[in-house]
């Protein structure tokens, strides 16, 4: 059966650059206390690195999904979000049970660790907390992301379809949708008890918002966006932040500010300041970092670019490393020193492990496959090697 040509994407390097500082700010911040976690933006405004990550990764979807649904019809997009989606659910009960096996070992058969990971459900229960796992309604310490990021690429297959034929529509349903797990507490159970830590109802905005973005219905804002004006109003948001982040780290002057500010501030619901905040960052970084922006092509970006562009294996790294290294740092030695050098070894890693699969992509090979015309002892397989040039990854095939 003969197959469709490959859709054309046109790879925008911005996004895996900033899928990968994201992924580099996460693992940073799920190691406590270090100075290099100090680097990490929650240390300087509302927002952090998970509006990033999601933000970018509705882009992206809406970016390369949209036109797969153009050329190739609704089906065929909704497939290939259904086999990705598939693909993170897989990876996310394979990186249970090496999180799991990693807490056991470097516990040292202690329960040391069972409270401050969130593991200890599991050996008190682990038949109906297997269960839940497998229901994503289970996950451990640093684990909350992929579920979501699941629940949101299920999501998309309607949501896409939406936002190509009426996109105003599809925005304002997902802030409706936003509107009311800040109002009405709407959330999905988690087991044993509780909510999810990253509400899918509210997360799903920021994600929707970056699908719209990416295709092109945000278009006719752009020079609204890009206005002296607003670039103003959004960099003197961020400076606001900014004081009002280390003024809750000065001692004298944390009781002045007001209480009302941590529920809109709040990450469960993400919280309309957190939100605004983040769109005022990306305001500013979208006027300074175009699509042509001569550094994205140079060797320095490299390692944020490749560890962006193999997102899935990266976080997964991430979330090991950052145990890990948690763990060294309580057993071994604290010392700033020490601190220091996990984070810098855990990023190596990731830096290390991108550059592989890198690596490996561009030598792969590819096997021609031909009908047997003739007995099977007289057909043989012609392997094809194939080197990927520069630009052939933004050929994105959809069968």
């Amino acid at each position: 059966m003969p197959t469709a040509g490959p859709v054309a994407i046109v790879r925008d390097l911005r996004l895996d650059l900033y899928r990968g500082l994201a992924l580099w700010l996460i693992f940073l911040s799920h190691i406590p206390e270090t100075p290099i976690s100090w680097l990490t933006p929650r240390n300087y405004g509302f927002s952090d690195a998970a509006e990033m990550f999601f933000f970018v990764s509705g882009y992206a979807n809406g970016y390369v999904y949209g036109p797969v649904m153009e050329q190739r019809g609704f089906l065929v997009s909704a497939a290939q979000l259904c086999k990705r989606a598939f693909q993170i659910y897989i990876a996310q009960m394979f990186l249970f049970m090496i999180f799991i096996g990693e807490v056991a070992y470097l516990s040292g058969g202690t329960d040391i660790f069972d409270d401050e990971m969130n593991v200890r459900i599991f050996h008190q229960h682990p038949d109906a907390t297997i269960l839940a796992v497998l229901q994503l309604r289970f996950m451990p310490v640093n684990m909350d992301v992929l579920p979501v990021y699941i629940v949101l690429l299920l999501a998309m297959v309607p949501m896409l379809f939406l936002l190509r034929r009426m996109p105003a529509v599809a925005l304002a349903t997902s802030a409706v949708v936003y509107l009311l797990a800040n109002t009405i507490g709407l959330n999905l159970p988690a087991y044993p008890r509780g909510f999810w830590y990253f509400n899918p109802f509210a997360w799903q905005f920021v994600f929707v918002l970056g699908a719209w973005c990416g295709l092109g219905a945000a278009d006719w804002l752009w020079s609204l966006v890009r206005s002296r004006v607003m670039l103003r109003l959004a960099a003197a948001y961020l400076v606001l932040a900014l004081l009002v982040v280390v003024a809750w780290h000065v001692p004298q002057l944390a009781p002045y500010m007001p209480d009302w500010l941590q529920y809109p501030l709040g990450k469960t619901n993400l919280g309309i300041l957190r939100l605004m905040h983040f769109l005022a960052g990306a305001m500013v970084v979208d006027r300074f970092i175009p699509r042509d922006w001569a550094p994205l092509r140079s060797r320095i970006l490299l390692p944020v670019i490749h560890s962006g562009q193999h997102s899935l294996e990266i976080f997964c790294l991430g979330v090991a490393l950052a145990f890990a290294g948690h763990v060294a740092i309580v057993d071994l030695s604290d010392s700033v020193a020490a601190q220091v050098l996990v984070s810098v070894l855990g990023i190596a890693a990731m830096v290390g492990i991108g550059s592989v699969i890198a690596w490996y992509n561009s030598v792969r090979v590819s096997y021609l496959v031909v009908e047997a015309t003739e007995p099977p002892a007289m057909v043989r397989a012609r392997p094809v090697d194939v080197a990927a040039p520069p630009g052939a990854s933004g050929l994105v095939r959809s069968s």
